[in-house]
């Protein structure tokens, strides 16, 4: 059973060595004229059936889990560090900037099946996802870091259309963090993936992402800009957004940066400026999970379901 237990490397910053590792797809051409041939504009891709060359060794519910527990620094642990709900909010803006993560062009990980599961632990974190729905699909997370008295639930319904020259993919359903220590609660979306086709290939996240405290007021809203048609200028994997208090409508930060490189806020009321996060910080060198005891992994564990072809 050993050898069929497969887990891969997380997906990190482009241009580290050793980093598209198993996720090369096949050329350019190919990828392009496969998806014109079996697709129309407007067309729901939930029952869209991926040619296996187009597989990266990896679970859809692994990819999840990794932008939480594969990390180089701990942002999680440090929420409760904050001392005002200002200084929380900042951190929980910078670790949910951190769980964006760069997709390689032309491949995508497994279709979980009904019923998967990815647990792991790492110190005080543990991770349950579990495929709850096939079609449409639906993943559920739940995670504690029992240390820290935090503990977190996604649901994430993927639905994605072809728009001719690209693919965009939104993501519903909500996130939500729960620091006890502070009884503070923070709900959030995610932005949608857009697959760009034409006329120069990429992906890309996009679209508003929104951070709410319903116990502080606080609100922040960030904005994953789009680059452009032909993909050149500045916005590349760019964020502008801004801290408020929603029952002054008062602007307290701004917030602008890159999400693979580095993100800033500044104060709105003295203009001082620093950085909030760290991407080579934080996303850079991960390594695959380890399997510490084979024999104990569950029967519907990703690594175990996908061993095989992996």
């Amino acid at each position: 059973m050993d050898s069929k237990i497969v887990l891969s490397k997380p997906l990190t910053l482009e241009g580290e060595s050793g980093s598209d590792e198993h996720c090369e797809a096949p050329n350019i051409l190919q990828r392009i004229l496969s998806l014109f041939k079996n697709i129309r504009q407007g067309s729901d891709l939930s029952c869209f059936k991926l040619p296996p060359v187009f597989n990266m060794p990896k679970s859809q519910l692994q990819c999840y889990a990794e932008s939480i527990y594969c990390t180089a620094s701990d942002l999680l642990s440090n929420l409760n560090s904050g001392k005002t709900p200002l200084d929380r909010l900042i951190l929980v803006v910078a670790w949910t900037i951190s769980t964006t993560r760069p997709l390689r062009f032309g491949v995508a990980p497994y279709n979980p099946t009904l019923g998967e599961t990815h647990h792991v632990s790492k110190g005080n974190l543990n991770l349950l996802l579990e495929q709850v729905s096939h079609h449409p699909p639906v993943s559920a997370l739940y995670g504690t870091d029992h240390q820290e008295n935090i503990d977190m639930t996604w649901c994430h319904s993927p639905v994605s259309k072809f728009n001719g020259t690209s693919i965009e993919t939104k993501v519903h359903g909500k996130r939500q963090l729960k620091l006890h220590n502070h009884g503070e609660t923070y709900e959030m979306n995610s932005p949608n993936l857009v697959i760009r086709i034409l006329p120069i290939p990429g992906t890309e996240w996009v679209g508003n992402l929104t951070i709410r405290c319903p116990e502080t007021g606080l609100v922040a809203e960030l904005n994953y800009m789009s680059q452009s048609f032909f993909g050149f200028g500045a916005g590349r994997r760019q964020i502008k957004g801004k801290i408020y208090d929603s029952l002054s409508h008062k602007i307290l930060h701004k917030i602008e940066g890159h999400w693979d490189r580095t993100v800033k806020v500044k104060n709105a009321s003295n203009a001082e400026e620093r950085v909030i996060y760290d991407a080579r910080e934080v996303i850079s060198g991960l390594k695959a999970p380890i399997v510490k005891e084979p024999e104990s992994v569950w029967a519907t564990e990703t690594a175990l379901i996908w061993g095989e072809l992996s």
